[in-house]
């Protein structure tokens, strides 16, 4: 936790400082990645980071990490790593409305009990399996850039895993997020 609390500060001095040289900063035309943390997870206990080239106006590559590091989250979710395509529509470059198709390699903490055991007989018996699957699934959201190269966007997708399909895993997973960033 300390280690991304650093990150966060001194990706804001370095920030800050280059806004700093007495002239309004505007974004190259060449800046081409965004780096982002998801606010909403961070609140609720993960890290969510995301890495996104900038293709061309319209569209864009990213890969997305989320890892739990809130006890009570850590008990559903182990991580996930979710690569996606944007494609925009909006009047700025790579900005404003945005639909999304993306997969997801993740992974959950599933517990099952046993009650083929009755209480004469013995305790119930409880097992964890770690479950691993991918998902295909398509998103939408909205990005909203200033001219110094902050970055906010909300965004939501779901998609459905196409492994493990039995009572124990789950059959949809879901994106959320409020998320900051900085492009260059």
């Amino acid at each position: 936790m300390k280690k991304i609390i650093l990150t966060v500060l001194a990706l804001s001095i370095f920030i800050t400082s280059k806004a700093q040289d007495g002239e309004t900063p505007e974004i190259a035309d060449n800046a081409t990645s965004e780096v982002k943390l998801n606010a909403l997870f961070m609140v609720v206990g993960a890290f969510d980071v995301t890495y996104e080239y900038l293709l061309n106006q319209e569209s864009g590559l990213g890969i997305e990490v989320f890892v739990p590091f809130d006890e009570e989250i850590r008990d559903d979710i182990n991580y996930y790593v979710s690569p996606y395509y944007r494609l925009y529509f909006g009047k700025k470059y790579a900005a404003g409305f945005f639909l999304e198709g993306f997969g997801m390699l993740n992974s959950i903490k599933e517990t099952t009990f046993d009650f083929s055991q009755t209480v004469f007989d013995g305790p119930v018996i409880e097992r964890e399996e770690n479950i691993t699957d991918f998902a295909l699934g398509i998103g939408l959201g909205g990005k909203w850039l200033t001219n110094s190269g902050f970055v906010g966007e909300l965004s939501f997708g779901i998609g459905r895993n196409l492994f493990n399909s039995s009572d124990v895993s789950e059959d949809f997973v879901g994106k959320l997020g409020i998320t900051l960033g900085y492009r260059f």
